[in-house]
């Protein structure tokens, strides 16, 4: 269930990310508030992960897939480059996700 929990955390970290972006481009009390709940869901499910995922694993791969999903958000809906550099480290990144939960 702790990588369940890990995987809505990273989600929080991905939808909190794209919440700034839009709240940027429009300004709005609504887009403040979802910027706090997406974060604060993500941190609450990330401490809950954090129960049987060492610190040091359930962090990175919070991060690593917080990042990663925010340049495949970025990509998808906000039309910023997808040149094959990017899409190599990104791969780098989950790569290094998925190392940690085999490994680790």
């Amino acid at each position: 269930m702790a990588w369940i929990f890990l995987v809505i955390a990273s989600l929080g970290e991905i939808f909190g990310v794209m919440s700034i972006n839009l709240y940027l481009r429009k300004k709005s009390i609504g887009r403040l508030l979802m910027i706090f709940l997406t974060f604060g869901g993500g941190f609450v499910f990330l401490s809950l992960a954090m129960r049987d995922i060492p610190l040091g694993t359930a962090y990175a791969i919070w991060t690593g897939l917080g990042a990663a999903g925010a340049v495949l958000m970025g990509i998808l809906f906000f039309k910023e480059a997808a040149g094959w550099k990017r899409i190599f480290f990104l791969l780098c990144i989950i790569a290094g996700a998925v190392g940690l939960k085999v490994l680790g």
